[in-house]
């Protein structure tokens, strides 16, 4: 993989929740760990690190009933603003200088303003780590790519519920528009 240049260079960490992150209980130690240790060199080597949470307000306004992934949400009450499990996990806790992005789909673009920080801070290159592969993942890198963004998937930063849908998109689909990684090789190409 060539050196990922740190200024041009955003880390994307999404839907670290800790309801979500509960959801992949397996491997969940693991996934924190590399994480944790992602952002520590990202941070190290000046790389802009960007959070993106899934949340709504009181009521849900940003809901549609047609909508057949995020109605059972609505009904349960989860992810409203200050809901019980919408903080970032504490192991991977957004610091002083990140900017966190709230968003009401899958993808991490849907009506969000992530595209327009990454433009105005100069963003070529977004790496991504997030729960669910198949899901915010696999969302945002087709987004991304569409965008004309070079894309790197961090492989182990990213987990699904369903391990063969994850090795499936890491392996066959997501090389078609983004390089994969492992944390630890970015984190030793960024020291």
């Amino acid at each position: 993989m060539a050196p990922l240049n740190p200024k041009t260079s955003a880390l994307l960490v999404m839907d670290f929740q800790v309801a979500i992150v509960e959801m992949v209980a397996e491997g969940k130690d693991g996934l924190l760990t590399q994480t944790a240790q992602l952002l520590e060199a990202a941070r190290h080597a000046g790389m802009k690190v960007i959070y993106v949470v899934v949340g709504f307000r009181a009521g849900y306004p940003e809901m549609s009933p047609r909508n057949q992934s995020f109605g059972p949400i609505r009904e349960s009450g989860r992810f409203a603003a200050g809901a019980p499990g919408t903080d970032v996990h504490a192991a991977v806790a957004p610091k002083a200088g990140d900017v966190i992005v709230t968003k009401h789909r899958v993808s991490a673009f849907a009506g969000t303003d992530l595209d327009m920080i990454l433009r105005a801070n100069g963003i070529e290159t977004l790496v991504v780590a997030g729960i669910a592969t198949s899901g915010v993942v696999l969302s945002t890198v087709r987004h991304a790519a569409d965008a004309d963004y070079k894309v790197v998937v961090v492989e182990d930063c990213c987990a699904d519920r369903d391990a063969e849908v994850h090795r499936v998109l890491v392996g066959k689909v997501f090389p078609r528009q983004a390089t994969i990684a492992r944390a630890e090789e970015l984190a030793s190409s960024l020291r």
